[in-house]
């Protein structure tokens, strides 16, 4: 049999292609990162006494992170830091997960009954819980520690005490940009100041961190400024919302009775005067009747933030949302001569 010099030269070729294709391709497994390998994760183990929940898991450095609001918890759900507080029973889920939050393990459900047989169930802005609504780009558990840390070595004359309005204000602890870092050193770095303003949190979140997080610890501040609500405005009502705040204002009146609150009304948000303006402003009409109240002192600054037409505009607020330098400007100034009296200092001039 006679070869076909021209077939022979197209296996040839077709033969060294396929061992360069095969070289490139082990070439690039050997440089690609390890996939980590799937870890058997156990099922977390959730317990309840007296109004208490525990939850443990048997897997050695497993995350647990759980949901009360009866959804299966994902990726972003809150972290298990610390025993919970039911009193008034409820839904408890649970699974375990690897550092990277990408293997998880069965789902663990547990239903508490509340200590007193008929009582309504309280409303989630009143429920003590944790988040994690922004991971990964955002880890609620490490500023939690990162606050705790910071305010029992400053014990700081101020805090500031709010969701991600206030986390970018500015000051420490510093885990991402701040948005009014410049209005921020001007007026409150020569105060002893802390910020604890989280991400996404709504008021079940501060709740926790008051409580169960234990992050005013020992210090007892001159004065707090608090202002949160606004990421419960889509899944709570009026009165709920109003609720969750009153509470905020009554644990950090708890943990120290001198401090003086000083409690903001929620700032305006939307371009223009929509239904959730006009829900913001029946919430606030609750919230001014604290004032006066446990050391309470109640201020609303929001219409300094609106123009004639009552609009937002993007160089006050460019999300319309979260406020520009500018406006963290107009917040500051704003509030300056009542804070200073409540600190009992010479206000700083604009």
């Amino acid at each position: 049999m006679v070869s076909n010099p021209r077939v022979t030269r197209f296996a040839l070729i077709f033969s060294a292609l396929t061992l360069l294709a095969f070289a490139s391709n082990s070439a690039a497994a050997l440089d690609a990162p390890a996939q980590p390998a799937a870890v058997a994760l156990a099922t977390p183990d959730v317990k309840h006494e007296s109004g208490v929940v525990t939850i443990t898991c048997s897997t050695p450095g497993a995350l647990i992170l759980y949901s009360l609001d009866k959804s299966d918890p994902d990726a972003k759900a809150g972290p298990y830091l610390a025993p919970i507080a039911l009193p008034h029973g409820g839904i408890v889920k649970a699974r375990a997960f690897t550092a990277d939050h990408k293997q998880k393990s069965a789902l663990a459900e547990a239903k508490i009954d509340p200590i007193k047989a008929g009582e309504p169930a309280p409303p989630s802005t009143t429920v003590a819980v944790t988040q994690g609504r922004q991971f990964p780009g955002y880890d609620w558990a490490k500023r939690h520690a990162a606050i705790c840390a910071t305010v029992n070595e400053r014990q700081p004359k101020l805090i500031f005490i709010g969701d991600s309005i206030t986390h970018f204000f500015g000051g420490e602890p510093v885990d991402i940009g701040k948005t009014g870092t410049a209005v921020w050193k001007k007026y409150y770095d020569a105060r002893s100041t802390v910020d604890l303003g989280y991400g996404w949190d709504r008021t079940e979140n501060v709740l926790w961190r008051l409580r169960e997080g234990n992050e005013l610890q020992d210090t007892k501040p001159k004065a707090a400024v608090i202002m949160i609500g606004t990421n419960n405005m889509d899944i709570n009502t009026v009165p709920e919302i109003a609720e969750g705040v009153r509470l905020i204002c009554e644990q950090v009146h708890q943990r120290s009775e001198e401090t003086k609150i000083l409690l903001l009304g929620i700032f305006p948000r939307g371009p223009k005067p929509d239904a959730k303006r006009k829900k913001i402003e029946e919430i606030n009409a609750i919230l001014a009747k604290l004032d006066g109240q446990k050391n309470v002192t109640y201020l609303d600054i929001g219409p300094k933030f609106l123009d004639a037409e009552g609009n937002i505009t993007k160089d006050i607020m460019n999300d319309f949302l979260h406020p520009t330098l500018k406006g963290y400007g107009i917040w500051a100034e704003a509030m300056e001569p009542t804070l200073a009296k409540l600190l009992g200092d010479e206000p700083v001039k604009p």
